[in-house]
């Protein structure tokens, strides 16, 4: 079926009555299209109470629309108004609008009354309601004398404003001379009637400025009342002044404002009653006074305030209800209450209400013979009385009509005919005011008329309702029928919804829902259609929201939002801040999907909103952006409860940029001490703002505060004020205090004194004390200024004192110090140690004992023994003016000790002394002792020499360190394959005596590896190692294979080059390679620039040298090399690369070339000779014997010094002059090159006897502390001079 609208008969759908009431309220009465007859209706007109500007035309509004069109008139205070007899007076050419025009001439005021409008055509006459014209007043204040008012403190005070009475009412406010309004708070507020009420006056009130203003924003005016002056004064400046206006024998008590309960001020009394109009503002006044200022709280007897219409304001002072209703009458109480009490005020309330609609009239619009009503409808308080007009005349005295019928509130028409026609006013009235409503009766015969646009497209998004406009007309009235596509298919009801006015509603669109749609028309005089056309389109969307941002302060921050839309429609994606647009700034820059904020401040902190907009839809979506930073400094910051040794201090905090405080911290500055350095005080939560400070006497104290959050820490506040605590004695004494002598006849006392923040006030001083601790002597004291050290003098050597310094200054002592105990000064020990023994447990190690020397002979503190030891010089060396000695020094009272790295099979002496702080004491008799046969050292060398076919020779050296007597050597050896396998060993002794050997019966061309090493009767030393090839035999290579190894002969091995490498310079390069192999053959070098395509250079190196100098290169370029053997082809070795430096921008000049330097030196050289050559002749005239000479020029190895950083044993010490020191290690040191003690020439480890380089050593008479090597110089018997220094010395000496 199709889906038709009967008028009158609408059935609505379950479900859908709330969206189509709501459609239905949009809808005026059915409207009759202009080009038809109908009568009047007011369609503008100027507001019932109308206050015109007195310095402005008077324009009274009244526009109106009729077909034919209506003719205006105006009735004035009830008469008619002839506007062509007052030539101030005009009306707008088509309309009912009056301009009087006062501008040029006349006064509003004239022009007072009550204007009434009348549009009138043929069928009929609308009227406007009674408009009241009255020109706005700004009146003046009346002139009048203000007495200064003089008030005790604390006193309750009203100043009255009364402004003048204008229209509208005037605007109240007080401000000062400089239009500043001025502070209101609990205590001082300004009233509903413009008064400023004080609930206590305080002497800050005292001005002469208090002035009502009074604004009447009609005329854009205010005026000023004259300014009241008040002076607060307090009882004792009250009792002054009346004193001095009173003879000797009067007496005036006045006591002081005392604490007082509140009463009202307004409103007077218990209770009051309030009328109000409902619709309006209820605005309830409690104002009271007390000391001290009350609080005022408001309640609703049997009933609760309304939670979302009440407000409070002026301090709770006023209770406000808006849109107020007849259920807000009741009975409100306002309670004032202070420390003193509680009083209370009851305000009855009553809601009256002017007229208001409850249905007003409708136009009708009928067709000859139908029936109708009108229905005017409305309410108030007291309830309005309803009475009906036709044309502008009370319908009592108007022309009768048999179609109507008047029923209270309704007229009734029935079988109405064309001259049925006419305008209807209702007014609903009382005494708080009326309502009138226009409403007409047009009688018609008109077929369906459609008056919409044919075609119209309509547009919506999917799954939104889609409205189909059919606007109509027609009497009688047509009935709705709509069709979809062009057969015309059926609408049911339970998928659409059809509206009073024609409209289709249809509540979710789809995609099929989208063609064309019929509206057709029918009344019982013809019939109309029209087309209309759907799209649905998809809805716009946003894929990617922006999120939730927290940046700091000066960051960057970018939000994302991605929107997806219908492709037919244009899509607009707009970013708000806080649903305005945002800043014109070049900071904040969007592009297709983002905004980016940079360098983000404070106020960029808010709501950020992506909008997208088509024209039918928009979305949005938001994110909220906060600004973090360091919290901004603290600021006021306030001394209060000063005492004498503790202050609190207070301080507001400043804004904490969106991140919490977590803490505050306080620093001091000193100023009188440590002006500009800031300390650290105390640190509070982050919800303190004030701290009790401990504080210390005599500082000039200067206070700051930072606050800090999460992100860091502010900037310090300002100073606070300076706060100068008082002078106390000192609570402290000096530290570190120590007493120790300089010199053995003195007690040097020394402290850390105190600072001037611990001085705690002025004259800061010591008191140093001192006795003897063994004696009975008094305290011998001296006050000494501030410094930190005192000296005794002429004490005993090294005796205990009791010592005390005590701090004071000039307010007194600091608390009794506490006794240390020092010594006098020491003195170099008088006894050495005695029965020093000597024990050698091996041949690198022995012990040493002593016996202790008495306490009062070391006269200081114990240091520790030490031991000096030295090696026998040989008979070789007993000429020689110095004695290399080293030294042993063992911590403590030990009475035994180690001495390890002895060398074997040598004569030591030794001696012990006692050490103290001084120094040391004298040395023990010497004790000489020797060191057994050890196993020796490697021999010196090892060469082989003349390989032929089978056999090989090798040359040695012995060894450097022989350690005892040789018995003889071990030669160890066996043959080696081309794999590196090894073959069997072959052991051969060898004569002690003997420093060469032939190994006979070898085989060809083989490989040997040798192992050597000397004997003693200790046992087997060192081994050294060394390889050696035999010559190879062309002609049994050619045609005799070598014997198997079964036999005792390994198989020759093959000829290679390996070991290739090359060092490069800038120009030049050095290669050097091993070679395995035959003798006699001819190498040569091939290079070129590695990478390169060019063919290898070629260079043959003279006789059979392994290595080879390459010239003429490249500076910075890589090169590749290889070496081979010219008749062999396979006779290669592998290749290397290697680079070359780079180029030198210039080379400096070798001194050693020039020749000016080289004359130089060979005259200091021959200077040098002659030098020695003198030396030498004086020497021989000393009467030096021969062998004394010999011993001289072959020094005995054995004896050469430790150097003193051998790692080993601990630390020497050179008791040598600087340029012994400076001597190189000789030959036969058994030191090696990396200054350390091998494994194999000494088997004794300071390991073995203690806790590694540290040298300690536990009780059981091991090593406990450190040696180092020492030359002492030995006493010079006759005229025997030291050792000729050599030419290498001199050198050194002379330079």
């Amino acid at each position: 079926m199709q889906l038709k609208i009967m008028p009158k008969k609408k059935r609505l759908p379950a479900g859908r009555v709330p969206l189509i009431l709501f459609l239905c309220q949009m809808i005026s009465a059915l409207e009759v299209p202009l080009d038809l007859v109908q009568p009047p209706t007011i369609t503008q007109q100027s507001p019932k109470d109308y206050i015109v500007d007195p310095r402005e035309n008077i324009v009274i509004q009244c526009e109106a629309k009729g077909k034919p069109p209506p003719s205006f008139s105006w009735t004035r205070n009830g008469t008619h108004f002839d506007i062509d007899k007052d030539p101030l007076v005009t009306m707008r050419p088509g309309s009912g609008t009056l301009v009087i025009n006062i501008m040029s001439e006349g006064k509003a005021e004239t022009y007072e009354g009550i204007y009434q409008c009348t549009a009138r055509n043929e069928r009929g006459a609308a009227i406007s309601n009674n408009i009241v014209i009255r020109p706005s007043r700004s009146p003046l204040w009346t002139k009048e004398k203000l007495e200064p008012i003089t008030l005790q403190n604390g006193q309750p005070l009203v100043l009255p404003c009364r402004p003048p009475v204008g229209l509208p009412p005037a605007i109240i406010f007080w401000m000062d001379n400089s239009f500043q309004r001025l502070p209101q708070s609990e205590r001082v507020s300004q009233g509903l009637n413009g008064d400023l009420y004080f609930s206590n006056v305080l002497p800050e009130d005292t001005r002469e400025d208090y002035i009502c203003y009074a604004r009447f924003n009609h005329t854009q005016t205010i005026q000023q009342k004259q300014p009241i002056s008040l002076k607060v004064i307090s009882v004792d400046e009250l009792n002054d002044t009346i004193a001095a206006n009173l003879s000797d024998t009067e007496f005036y008590g006045a006591k002081s404002s005392r604490e007082r309960p509140p009463t009202f001020l307004t409103p007077e009394g218990n209770a009051s009653h309030k009328e109000e109009l409902r619709g309006n503002v209820l605005s309830l006044e409690c104002i009271a006074e007390g000391l001290p200022t009350p609080i005022i709280y408001w309640i609703k007897e049997d009933g609760i305030l309304p939670t979302n219409r009440t407000f409070y304001r002026n301090f709770k002072k006023t209770l406000q209800i808006i849109q107020v209703s007849e259920s807000d009458s009741g009975n409100y109480q306002c309670i004032a209450k202070n420390a003193l009490g509680a009083i209370h005020h009851t305000i009855s309330v009553t809601v009256k209400a002017a007229p208001y609609w409850i249905m007003a009239p409708r136009n009708l619009v009928l067709s000859p013979g139908e029936d109708g009503t009108l229905i005017c409808r409305a309410y108030g308080n007291p309830k309005p009385r309803i009475s009906w007009l036709t044309n502008g005349v009370p319908i009592e005295i108007a022309p009768d009509d048999p179609s109507r019928r008047i029923d209270g509130d309704t007229i009734i028409f029935s079988n109405v005919q064309e001259r049925s026609s006419a305008v209807y006013q209702c007014n609903a009235s009382n005494e708080y005011g009326y309502l009138l409503a226009n409403a007409f009766v047009n009688v018609l015969a008109e077929p369906p008329r459609i008056l919409t646009s044919e075609n119209t497209l309509y547009q919506v998004i999917a799954n939104r309702p889609a409205f189909l406009d059919c606007a109509f007309f027609g009497s009688p009235l047509p009935t709705i029928e709509w069709f979809k596509g062009a057969k015309g298919s059926a609408l049911h009801e339970d998928i659409y919804v059809l509206h009073e006015n024609g409209t289709l509603e249809i509540p979710v669109a789809q995609k099929d829902s989208t063609g064309t749609y019929t509206c057709v028309a029918r009344n019982k005089l013809g019939i109309a259609k029209n087309e209309v056309h759907l799209e649905v389109k998809d809805p716009t969307r946003i894929l990617k929201q922006p999120e939730y941002a927290i940046v700091q302060r000066g960051s960057t921050v970018s939000f994302e939002c991605k929107v997806k839309h219908d492709h037919t429609l244009i899509a607009t994606v707009t970013w708000l801040k806080d649903n305005g647009a945002l800043p014109n700034d070049e900071r904040f820059t969007v592009d297709k999907d983002h905004l980016v904020v940079t360098d983000v401040r404070d106020d960029d902190g808010g709501t950020y909103t992506c909008a997208a907009n088509t024209t039918l839809d928009d979305v949005s979506a938001s994110a909220e952006l906060s600004v973090v930073d360091v919290p901004n400094p603290p600021f006021d910051l306030e001394l209060t409860n000063q005492l004498d040794k503790s202050v609190q201090l207070s301080w507001t905090p400043g804004d904490d940029n969106n991140s919490p405080i977590t803490k505050f911290v306080i620093e001091y500055e000193d100023a009188m001490h440590e002006a500009g350095l800031w300390h650290h005080q105390a640190e509070v939560s982050g919800t303190q703002t004030t701290a009790q400070l401990k504080l210390s006497p005599y500082v000039n104290y200067s206070f700051r505060v930072m606050a800090e959050n999460s992100i860091g820490r502010s900037l310090p506040s300002e100073g606070s004020e300076q706060y100068l605590t008082k002078a106390a004695e000192p609570d402290k004494n000096p530290t570190a205090v120590e007493g120790l002598g300089s010199e053995p006849d003195n007690l040097v006392i020394t402290w850390k004194p105190l600072n001037g923040f611990e001085s705690n006030g002025p004259g800061l001083q010591y008191r140093v004390s001192w006795r003897q601790r063994d004696g009975d002597d008094e305290w011998t004291s001296v006050v000494v200024a501030n410094v930190s050290k005192y000296i005794v003098s002429g004490t005993p050597t090294f005796v205990p004192y009791l010592i005390k310094v005590q701090a004071l200054n000039d307010v007194g002592f600091a608390p009794e110090p506490a006794v240390v105990m020092g010594h006098s000064g020491e003195d170099l020990p008088m006894v050495a140690p005695g029965n020093v023994h000597v024990n050698v447990l091996n041949s690198t190690l022995a012990e040493v004992q002593w016996d202790s020397v008495p306490l009062k002979s070391i006269r200081g503190h114990l240091q520790g023994y030490r031991i000096y030891y030295w090696k026998a010089q040989s008979p070789s060396q007993r000429n020689r003016r110095h004695v290399e000695k080293k030294i042993l020094t063992f911590q403590g009272s030990k009475t035994h000790g180690m001495l390890p790295g002895l060398e074997p099979f040598s004569h030591y002496s030794l001696n012990v002394r006692v050490v103290n702080g001084k120094g040391e004491g004298p040395a023990s008799p010497d004790r000489a002792f020797s060191t057994p046969e050890g196993v020796p050292s490697a021999p010196s060398s090892l060469k082989i020499v003349n390989p032929t076919l089978d056999s090989l020779t090798l040359e040695w050296d012995p060894p450097s360190h022989p350690n005892g007597v040789l018995t003889e050597y071990t030669l160890k050896y066996q043959p080696i394959n081309s794999t590196h396998e090894l073959g069997p060993l072959i052991d051969l002794k060898i004569p002690a005596n003997k420093t060469r050997w032939t190994l006979k019966n070898l085989n060809f061309s083989t490989r040997y590896k040798f192992y050597f090493y000397a004997q003693t009767s200790a046992g087997s030393g060192s081994q050294i190692t060394e390889e050696a090839i035999t010559t190879m035999d062309e002609g049994k290579m050619a045609g005799i294979l070598p014997p198997d190894v079964g036999a005792g002969k390994v198989q020759a091995v093959n000829p290679r080059i390996s070991n290739l490498t090359a060092t490069a310079a800038e120009n030049s390069a050095n290669i050097s390679w091993k070679y395995e192999g035959p003798e006699h053959v001819i190498f040569y070098v091939e290079y070129g620039v590695a990478g390169s395509k060019e063919e290898w250079r070629k260079e043959i190196v003279n006789g059979s040298r392994s290595f080879f100098g390459l010239k003429g290169l490249m500076p910075g370029t890589a090169y590749k090399v290889q070496v081979g053997a010219e008749g062999n082809s396979d006779f290669v070795s592998s290749e290397a690369v290697f680079e070359t430096g780079p180029a030198m921008a210039s080379r400096q000049v070798d001194i050693a070339t020039q020749g000016w330097f080289i004359g130089l030196m060979c005259a200091v050289a021959l200077l040098i000779l002659i030098l020695l050559i003198v030396c030498f002749i004086r020497r021989n005239k000393g009467g030096k014997y021969p062998v004394k000479e010999k011993e001289d020029a072959h020094a005995d190895p054995e004896i050469q010094p430790m150097k003193e950083d051998d790692g080993t044993f601990g630390e020497y010490r050179s008791l040598e002059s600087d340029a012994e020191d400076h001597k190189p290690l000789k030959k036969g040191s058994r030191t090696p090159s990396d200054r350390t003690v091998k494994k194999e020439d000494s088997d004794d480890s300071l390991v073995d006897y203690g806790e590694g380089v540290n040298g300690q050593f536990n009780e059981d008479g091991s090593f406990i502390g450190q040696y180092s090597g020492k030359k002492e110089k030995e006493p010079v018997e006759g005229n025997e001079s030291s050792e000729a220094p050599s030419p290498v010395n001199a050198m050194n000496s002379f330079v």
